[in-house]
């Protein structure tokens, strides 16, 4: 066979229905997909021929196959379903893709379901449930405040708690915005918009100012928890990274009887100015204790735009390629394992780099 001879498969959808649902708005799913594996794709009736070398078509026969199943649900399939698809199949676990279908985690003012998009997020949910203490650590994207702010309406919904606690460190990314008017409430309001944001699509407008009214849903900065015990509440602390060790420590041991806390953050965007993050050190040697779940989501638990994903792995390398650089070269002589001199040369001294050479 020749070297440049095409590998085809042909992926039945057995409807017109769910070929519609694949393919996406103008095939837009479809041409995502082409142009990820570099291999072509074709609609034929109710089929989807894939055409191209061997191992892209492979892949894509797999990422279709398990699209077609979930086209049998109410899901959306869109481009960040698809290349999250592609991900998982590039590991082998494309039928995970099939248990994100099961179980609902909230359900919005107007009526819309919330499930998990990823199997990272389902992990995450999983730990919220079976926890006290959960540790949310990963990129931008990932949902892993918005997850956690459904699990709170969810537990409050329910009477597993009696009030709904947010908090954060109000400190400021980088920028300085001087003097804030107003109350404490509208000081700290600008820091927790999207835990507003959230809670006002959960619970609804309405419904939302009666419980901030009441005290049923608290918003205070981190430093308001000193001295309290927070009992029968959910507590979500959002932008952890930005917690200094004490501070975590203080907020950690808050906990009381019915309580449950979720800690979120990305230890990519810390703004401490050189001190440890608090979450950096408390998901270190608390990981493992009974009670407590660490939970550590990637590029692939992204759930905005695909471009997100691909913004955040370029990040990831760079940070890598430093960390690389920075290891010290190992001298090899290429004449056994004789030691450099450490006589001056013409002289001089010679100096040590910063790697240590």
């Amino acid at each position: 066979m020749s070297n440049n001879a095409k590998t085809i498969k042909t992926i039945d959808t057995k409807s017109l229905d769910k070929l519609a649902r694949i393919l996406g708005a103008f095939d837009e799913n479809l041409n995502f997909l082409s142009k990820e594996l570099g291999i072509g794709g074709y609609v034929e009736g109710v089929k989807i021929r894939l055409e191209g070398d061997e191992e892209g078509v492979a892949l894509g026969a797999k990422v279709l196959g398990a699209l077609v199943k979930l086209a049998q649900t109410d899901e959306v399939i869109d481009k960040g379903r698809m290349a999250y698809c592609i991900e998982l199949a590039k590991e082998g676990r494309e039928e995970e893709i099939a248990s994100l279908t099961e179980g609902v985690v909230a359900i919005t003012a107007r009526g819309k379901q919330i499930k998990c998009k990823t199997v990272g997020q389902k992990a995450y949910v999983d730990a919220i449930k079976n926890n006290t203490v959960i540790f949310g650590v990963g990129p931008a994207g990932t949902g892993k405040t918005y997850l956690a702010v459904c699990m709170a309406v969810s537990a409050f919904k329910s009477k597993r708690v009696e009030k709904i606690i947010l908090t954060r460190p109000a400190v400021e990314a980088g920028e300085k915005l001087g003097f804030l008017p107003g109350d404490l409430q509208t000081k700290v309001d600008p820091y927790l918009r999207p835990l507003y944001d959230a809670l006002q699509e959960l619970l609804g407008l309405e419904t939302y100012a009666k419980l901030m009214e009441r005290g049923s849903i608290e918003v205070a900065p981190l430093a308001y928890m000193r001295g309290r015990t927070l009992s029968n509440a959910f507590i979500i602390l959002d932008e952890a990274q930005n917690t200094t060790k004490e501070q975590m420590k203080m907020f950690l041991t808050r906990m009381g009887e019915g309580g449950k806390m979720v800690v979120t953050g990305d230890v990519t965007q810390i703004d401490l100015d050189g001190k440890e993050s608090g979450l950096v050190h408390a998901t270190t040697i608390l990981d493992g204790v009974e009670g407590i779940s660490v939970c550590k989501l990637t590029a692939k638990d992204v759930v905005r735009h695909p471009l997100v994903m691909r913004i955040i792995r370029a990040y990831e390398q760079d940070v890598a390629e430093k960390e690389e650089k920075k290891k010290p070269q190992k001298y090899n002589s290429g004449t056994g394992n004789k030691r450099k001199s450490s006589k001056p040369v013409d002289g001089k001294k010679r100096e040590r780099n910063a790697e240590g050479e």
